[in-house]
């Protein structure tokens, strides 16, 4: 159903209530090899070497400079390409600045944009839903779990949280804490420009239901600042004034060379990753009297960074 909330904002409820208001889309990519992730795109992070690090190319680098700090999110174009350029075309226009994170629940969302659909823009259009992709053989793919809850199985690419359905021959993003989607109502393809990040929990009912364009990689302590919007209007303020704001958002590429910060993303497809999986499913440490029994959860397991 349709509930129509102050400002003429419109939430769709579907089933699950969680589900109505953080969207995604669904777009094609063509690639010069579609089979393979590994070695084409410079300007894309992609396992092309055996090496522990991957520089991150500074136009994925996404900033959120928000009233509370400045949230760092790394953009996925090596899985939603056209979500991941149309970010970046919003961005570089300045679309977002000043616009509030205007429904936030705790444990759940934290949704920003321009609810209204108020502010012009020459790059606004709808998307077409990227929710998932043929899975591609060539691809370097660090399984996590086999049988997972799910999903078939659960792993990563390009330091990403990706599930797998062996059978149907597709994959996806998860929905892990900090992921951010594109908003978009009942039809798959009609997200704009309001997002939503994952806030606190991994509500994975929404994989294969929404576009995964990023995730946080830093400035968590300033995400989790952000006001909490109030429960009687399914956390929607009805005065953006007493929302927590997005100052400014601008990428890496925007900065002056001596402004940019280099970030190293760990690289998922080495042995030295594989074997830091093992261990952590083995509760490899003393401390630990009960070992488990083996299986993990793709969302626990977090991918180191480093700054300079």
């Amino acid at each position: 159903m349709i509930i129509n909330i102050s400002k003429g904002f419109k939430l769709t409820l579907y089933g699950c209530v969680l589900l109505s208001l953080l969207a995604c889309n669904k777009d094609e990519h063509v690639s010069n090899n579609p089979d393979n992730d590994l070695a084409q795109d410079k300007a894309t992070v992609m396992e092309v070497k055996n090496e522990p690090w991957l520089e991150i190319p500074q136009n994925h680098l996404l900033y959120l400079e928000l009233s509370t700090g400045t949230v760092t999110i790394l953009l996925a174009d090596f899985f939603a390409p056209e979500h991941s350029q149309y970010i970046q075309d919003l961005v570089n226009e300045g679309f977002y600045d000043g616009l509030p994170l205007y429904r936030v629940i705790e444990n759940f969302v934290v949704q920003g944009g321009d609810a209204n659909a108020q502010k012009p823009s020459k790059v606004k259009r709808t998307m077409q839903a990227e929710f998932e992709r043929q899975i591609k053989p060539k691809t370097a793919f660090s399984l996590v779990q086999q049988g997972d809850l799910l999903a078939e199985q659960t792993g990563f690419i390009n330091g990403f949280a990706v599930g797998r359905s062996i059978s149907e021959e597709k994959e996806w993003l998860i929905h892990c804490p900090g992921a951010i989607n594109l908003a978009r109502a009942v039809n798959p393809n009609s997200g704009t420009t309001d997002f939503a990040i994952m806030f606190g929990t991994a509500p994975r009912h929404l994989d294969r239901n929404m576009s995964v364009f990023g995730r946080i990689i830093a400035g968590w302590e300033h995400f989790y600042q952000v006001k909490r919007g109030p429960k009687k209007s399914g956390g929607v303020f009805s005065d953006d004034s007493n929302a927590t704001h997005i100052i400014k958002a601008y990428l890496g590429s925007s900065l002056a060379t001596d402004k940019q910060q280099t970030v190293y993303l760990e690289n998922t497809a080495t042995a030295a990753f594989e074997q830091r999986i093992e261990k952590r499913r083995a509760l490899d440490n003393e401390f630990y009297q009960y070992k488990g029994n083996g299986n993990m959860d793709v969302c626990y397991f977090p991918i180191k960074l480093k700054f300079e």
